[in-house]
């Protein structure tokens, strides 16, 4: 008998867990964050000396088994973040609770989700804080609502629309698994332009709009009704081709402040003493932000008068500022 499968998981510690009642973790104000010892039925992370990472639901009397042994559910139950855990076989994993962008890399998908790094660069952009007022269009699998909710806190609010009912199903049981009930956050299904319509929502009142959708243009007279004087359009779009054809068409509509296009690679880098090098692996491409403010309504944004080379002619012309 392989005597490794009946040593118990052992934590890693001078002291033994303890599973009083004053410990248990506290929802913070902004987002419901959890802190304090672990808890049945919270997600936790194990990550191994590769860094490969597992992410598990607690449950009492539970084990979860690897190809070196397995780990005792209860033995992390009442243990606090950071702790390490060794498996029947030795191994080694340091536990935590995941972080939000752990959970958009892993969690269940209907649609292609908004990356970690272009979601900060989005909140960013929207210059939000707690309070606002964000409208969303294409869900997807609620990566950006999650950001959009932590981002305006409970006093905030977060209207998505999303046209396919099975990406709104996913998203909903995403959002919620992560964040709890959101009573700050509402989601329409259907598409923005008709259902704007049929809401009749008061215009000029969101301080920030996000289209993740194929053709934002064509929704950009109800994001002009839907942000207030000075709010902020974000558009996410993959082509350099849609890019163009957003930036034209905000330009075009005289609504908005100079559009600006932008697109956002993130590198890791290894450092190992003196050696220091580039990972050889990096986020690339993942798609295009534009962004813009829009302007009081009647008011048009103004323009640079750029005189035309004398053998072009004599016409001069106007950028957009």
């Amino acid at each position: 008998m392989d005597m490794r499968r009946t040593v118990r998981c052992r934590l890693v510690t001078n002291q033994p867990p303890t599973h009083t009642q004053q410990d248990r973790p506290i929802p913070s104000d902004l987002g419901g964050r959890l802190r304090g010892p672990f808890l049945q039925g919270e997600r936790v992370q194990l990550t191994d000396v590769k860094k490969r990472h597992n992410t598990i639901t607690l449950i009492v009397g539970e084990k979860f088994h690897t190809h070196r042994g397995w780990i005792e559910h209860d033995d992390i139950i009442g243990s606090h973040e950071g702790t390490v855990v060794r498996s029947t076989a030795s191994n080694e994993y340091v536990c935590f609770r995941p972080q939000l962008r752990d959970l958009v890399l892993s969690m269940p998908r209907g649609a292609t989700v908004i990356y970690p790094k272009d979601a900060a660069s989005i909140v960013s952009l929207l210059d939000l804080s707690p309070g606002d007022r964000v409208l969303e269009a294409g869900v997807g699998s609620g990566a950006m609502s999650m950001s959009l909710l932590r981002a305006v806190g409970p006093q905030g609010h977060v209207h998505s629309f999303e046209r396919r009912a099975d990406f709104a199903v996913i998203a909903r049981k995403n959002v919620h698994g992560f964040l709890g009930a959101a009573p700050h956050w509402t989601v329409t299904d259907g598409d923005l332009n008709e259902q704007w319509n049929e809401l009749s929502l008061q215009h000029h009142t969101f301080d920030g709009v996000i289209l993740d959708m194929l053709a934002p243009w064509e929704c950009l007279d109800t994001a002009f009704e839907a942000l207030r004087p000075g709010g902020t359009f974000v558009g996410y779009v993959a082509t350099t081709t849609q890019m163009s054809m957003l930036i034209e068409g905000l330009r075009a509509s005289e609504r908005f402040r100079e559009p600006v296009g932008e697109e956002l690679m993130l590198r890791g880098w290894h450092v190992d003493g003196l050696a220091v090098r580039p990972a050889h692996r990096m986020n690339g491409h993942t798609g295009f932000l534009v962004s813009a403010r829009a302007m009081a309504t009647g008011h048009s944004p103004i323009r640079r008068h750029i005189r035309a080379p004398k053998d072009v002619g004599s016409a001069d012309t106007a950028a957009p500022m």
